[in-house]
């Protein structure tokens, strides 16, 4: 059943190995058993397939191994009724997941996935679902986000939940990247990062570690690069030689002498390039924090310049000089660099002309944590700087940033899109939001005129607490999660969505009283639809209501579903605003809690995040297709849009879009109501 390539492999220590040769007469008995069996008796065949898998892929040439047998894998049906089983459907950023899974047969399945879409890549197996073109593609687009696998060992948390596992996604992506070639890998990867910083999210750890392996990879001899990787100077300069006085990357402590040794055209010039490489790709060298740093007991001309400033911003900071030195003093580090940015656009939106945020930032500046919220920081972020400066970098981030804020992989998008719209809406309540969690340890808020504790609540949404977030969050997201689920559960005995009441106690009273919903919360089938578009367009299309501009953000519900226009699940997302876009297209521009908003919902609805007149951290979409997927919005009932005016023929085209994705099995009929899934109120 073997080719070739068991003997050899790419460099590879030779398949002939005794022990892989043993694993792979096993596997291949056991890939025949699965093949003969019965579809409804291939559940019982597979462990042993998989289990065999496993062994072979932590051998030297399992990969290769495995490549050669992918057809052989997929026919037996190893793919059978699972989601690897529709390729051309399968989503790359999704891979991070399963291979970080803790679960053996996931990160085995996936491995043998990538496997065969190598295979199919390569030309040696012709799929009848995904062309050669498109495997390639979608190869290159996991190895760029995947990178760091080919170049860091597993880490403490992944030796802890994986294991020997984790030495699984190493061996696979080392022989991916030597039958594609790295050249591939690197362009994607360059194109990849661009897309991500377009949107400006705060959390970009992950986004300078790619940069990083770029700069490995054009340093290192023995890999090729041919002609790729032009863009990636951009970027790496932009970390690691944003000026002149630091272009060949010297250490912070070199720099800091060149810096005591500068007259002021040569400070100047330092102060321009750092402002230009900052705003051009929203990232922060750890250079920049030594010069703020110099420049804040010298020259406040000269700090504007290193932030960047317009006329708005460096009347702000002359007008807060002395909270803005302390700031600088205090939260800007080379570690904390990204702090720099965030104070940098917190100045330009002019939020500390607000009379509370100054006096609020200051009781942040003296802040005393608690020993709960210190011990998370330091676990998440490390101890190279105080946790007090971790937090204070995340303040500066998230109201510089207000749409950069992101959940991660975990499903608080409640408490995400909260933080999100009080730091555009609201700062000084959020600013004591963080003082209570971070002092505390408690928050308290009020439902319907009750006070709720979120340390007297029961658990949240989330089922452990989530670590993969900005600073900010860390701390406050868990108290909002225990918050959030308790006003659900208020509501649990009420009839309809509850979502109808917790909205506007959970977000604030600017949040419509008004609530539109079109599914059915007790059977999960389409309601009154044409109703929901009818009150949707009359309360934000600018044709019917008057022109109106949204004056706050919103919180609306939306129907996700996937590049094949399947319904994944409810999600928590922001209406930010609605109007005409350059190419004179009705649009609305919203705020999604995901890291990534750039999605492709299938159907030709693919969610944009530049290009279309976004600003920095939204995501839009015309009007109509936006609409498609909405199933939850808030809106004032005293503001009276016209119904009437919409037409028929819009209106069936928006209705189109739903029965083709996500309605297509909520259609009610007379003689059938079934259960078509989860409940609206579940998200």
């Amino acid at each position: 059943m073997a080719n070739n390539r068991d003997t050899q492999d790419n460099g590879q220590p030779p398949a002939s190995d005794e022990k892989l040769q043993g694993l792979l007469a096993h596997l291949d008995e056991a890939i025949a058993l699965l093949g003969e069996a019965r579809d409804f008796a291939k559940p019982g065949k597979l462990p042993r397939v998989l289990d065999t898998a496993r062994r072979v892929l932590l051998q030297p040439g399992g990969a290769a191994a495995l490549e050669s047998r992918a057809r052989a894998l997929e026919e037996a049906g190893v793919f059978l009724d699972s989601d690897w089983a529709t390729p051309q459907y399968l989503l790359p950023y999704l891979t991070t997941y399963s291979l970080k899974s803790a679960e053996a047969n996931t990160v085995v399945i996936e491995a043998l996935s990538e496997l065969r879409l190598l295979a199919v890549a390569k030309g040696d197996y012709s799929h009848t679902l995904i062309s050669a073109e498109q495997a390639h593609h979608y190869l290159t687009q996991v190895m760029a986000l995947n990178l760091w696998l080919l170049f860091s060992t597993p880490s403490e948390a992944e030796r802890e939940t994986q294991g020997r596992l984790a030495q699984i996604p190493r061996h696979l992506f080392r022989h991916l990247a030597e039958r594609i070639g790295y050249e591939h890998i690197i362009d994607k990867l360059i194109e990849e990062i661009w897309r991500i910083l377009q949107q400006r999210p705060i959390q970009v750890d992950s986004v300078k570690q790619m940069i990083t392996q770029i700069a490995i990879c054009q340093a290192d001899p023995d890999i090729d690069l041919g002609i790729s990787g032009q863009g990636a100077d951009r970027l790496v300069s932009s970390l690691y030689g944003p000026s002149q006085g630091c272009r060949e990357d010297p250490g912070l402590e070199v720099y800091r002498e060149r810096l005591a040794s500068m007259d002021n055209a040569a400070l100047q010039g330092e102060a321009t390039g750092f402002a230009r490489a900052m705003h051009d790709t929203g990232l922060v060298s750890p250079y920049h924090p030594v010069l703020l740093r110099h420049l804040v007991d010298h020259n406040d001309h000269l700090l504007a310049e290193a932030l960047g400033l317009s006329s708005t911003g460096r009347d702000c900071l002359m007008c807060y000089r002395e909270l803005v030195h302390a700031l600088i003093r205090s939260a800007v580090h080379p570690p904390t660099s990204q702090a720099v940015y965030g104070l940098a656009l917190m100045l330009e939106r002019g939020i500390l002309y607000q009379p509370p945020v100054a006096p609020a930032l200051w009781r942040q500046l003296g802040l005393s944590l608690s020993e709960w919220s210190q011990a998370r920081l330091n676990l998440a972020l490390g101890e190279a700087v105080s946790p007090r400066a971790r937090l204070l970098e995340g303040v500066l981030c998230m109201l510089g940033l207000p749409l950069g804020v992101g959940q991660g992989n975990n499903p608080t998008c409640q408490s995400a899109r909260a933080l999100s719209m009080w730091a555009y809406n609201d700062p000084d309540y959020l600013l004591q939001m963080v003082a209570w969690a971070a002092r505390d340890d408690e928050i308290v808020m009020h439902f319907e005129g009750e006070a709720i504790s979120s340390m007297a609540s029961l658990g949240g949404v989330a089922q452990s607490l989530p670590m993969d977030l900005d600073p900010v969050s860390l701390i406050v997201v868990p108290h909002l999660d225990r918050i959030y689920a308790e006003m659900g559960r208020r509501c649990a005995d009420r009839e309809g969505d509850p979502h109808r009441w917790v909205n506007p106690e959970f977000h604030g009273w600017w949040s419509g009283r008004g609530f539109r919903i079109n599914v059915d919360v007790a059977t999960g089938q389409l309601h009154e639809l044409e109703t929901f578009l009818r009150h949707f367009y009359a309360s934000y299309h600018p044709y019917y209501n008057g022109n109106q501009p949204l004056i706050h953000p919103q919180p609306a519900g939306i129907a996700v579903t996937d590049s094949a226009a399947r319904f994944i699940g409810w999600h928590a997302i922001t209406i930010l605003r609605v109007s005409l876009d350059p190419s004179d297209v009705m649009r609305v521009y919203f705020y999604n809690p995901n890291n990534d908003s750039g999605q492709d919902w299938g159907d030709d609805v693919r969610v944009s995040t530049a290009g279309n007149g976004e600003r920095f951290g939204e995501a839009s979409l015309p009007f109509e297709q936006f609409a498609s997927r909405l199933y939850i919005f808030h809106y004032d009932p005293l503001e009276r849009g016209e119904l009437a005016q919409i037409s028929q023929e819009e209106l069936d085209r928006v209705t189109q879009y739903i029965h083709r994705s996500w309605g297509a099995d909520r259609i009610p009929s007379a003689d059938f109501q079934a259960d078509s899934g989860p409940r609206p109120q579940d998200y």
